[in-house]
């Protein structure tokens, strides 16, 4: 494997494969707060992703932009490029669920006030103050903790992908086309952070170093912001009133219907992710992320409207 990602990530059938943005739209006038009927537990730990996504994906797309001018690699430009556009894309995707959480009283702004402050200042273009980290070395250590996050949502996107679960408990058909494009997309690009990082991060020893010390951060923050997001969108649905709060014996319940992942699948991949020899296209299946966005109803809705604005 090359320092700027794996042969077999970038060509399918011995054609390069390009990372499109797609243009998709989402309706939410018909979706309910538990799109997953019957089940508020499994419903919002899954929406903790629009709390935490708008903030973090436009934090991706600037920090990469801050590294565009260290890329070398014509191929690995492209790729970054595509990354940024689709980041871009999900980012005000959820924010627009978000819109939809407020209009059917589920506030989420005390939350996300928080997350907002974690990216666009404890994790801005300048270190905190008082922590005395050149500049070079920290766009090296938030380019490692993206490749880290880009970990798990490529476990998810798998993982949503193959969730029969859901299907079985007729979840809101919009709901789960946005989880699964997005998470179509997310196995799609899911080693561009990675290739990003070991282009820009300098070599050797001090690299992995710095790319375990990306995931030794981001895991366990991960892991609180996710437990609080749940807790916060339990304790606050309208539905609810009060009655209800996160608890693990809920949340296992949960994964044994197949309604979220497992503990195993999740914990698993940061193991994957220590070994000096890995790379993110061991994750995941390129072609059934490439297959439902093929038959995604959002996707195609979107690559329609540019085929008719193209013969316009």
């Amino acid at each position: 494997m090359s320092e700027h990602g794996d042969h077999s990530e970038r060509y399918e059938h011995g054609e390069r494969y390009e990372i499109t943005p797609r243009r998709v739209a989402f309706d939410w006038r018909r979706t309910p707060l538990h799109w997953i009927p019957d089940e508020p537990t499994a419903t919002h730990v899954i929406n903790v992703l629009h709390l935490l996504l708008p903030a973090g994906e436009r934090w991706f797309v600037k920090v990469f932009k801050e590294g565009l001018p260290l890329v070398r690699d014509p191929e690995l430009l492209r790729d970054v490029k595509g990354f940024m556009g689709q980041e871009a894309t999900h980012s005000v995707q959820h924010a627009y669920v978000l819109d939809h959480l407020a209009e059917q009283d589920l506030d989420t702004g005390p939350y996300t006030r928080h997350v907002d402050f974690l990216f666009d200042v404890l994790l801005g273009e300048s270190p905190p103050p008082g922590l005395p980290v050149p500049e070079r070395e920290w766009l090296r250590f938030r380019l490692s903790v993206i490749a880290a996050i880009e970990q798990f949502t490529a476990v998810l996107g798998d993982w949503v992908l193959r969730a029969e679960g859901l299907d079985r408990a007729e979840p809101d058909p919009v709901m789960l086309d946005l989880l699964r494009w997005h998470g179509a997309e997310e196995v799609e690009h899911r080693a561009v952070a990675f290739d990003m990082y070991q282009h820009c991060g300098g070599a050797g020893l001090p690299r992995y170093a710095r790319r375990i010390l990306g995931m030794a951060v981001t895991a366990p923050v991960i892991t609180y912001l996710w437990a609080w997001g749940a807790a916060y969108l339990l304790r606050h649905d309208p539905e609810l009133a009060g009655r209800a709060r996160y608890s693990l014996r809920e949340h296992n319940r949960a994964v044994r219907k197949g309604l979220l992942p497992s503990w195993r699948e999740l914990g698993s991949a940061v193991p994957r992710y220590f070994r000096r020899s890995y790379h993110p296209s061991q994750e995941g299946s390129l072609r059934r992320a490439v297959e439902y966005l093929a038959s995604s109803p959002a996707a195609r809705a979107a690559a329609g409207a540019v085929g008719r604005a193209a013969v316009s």
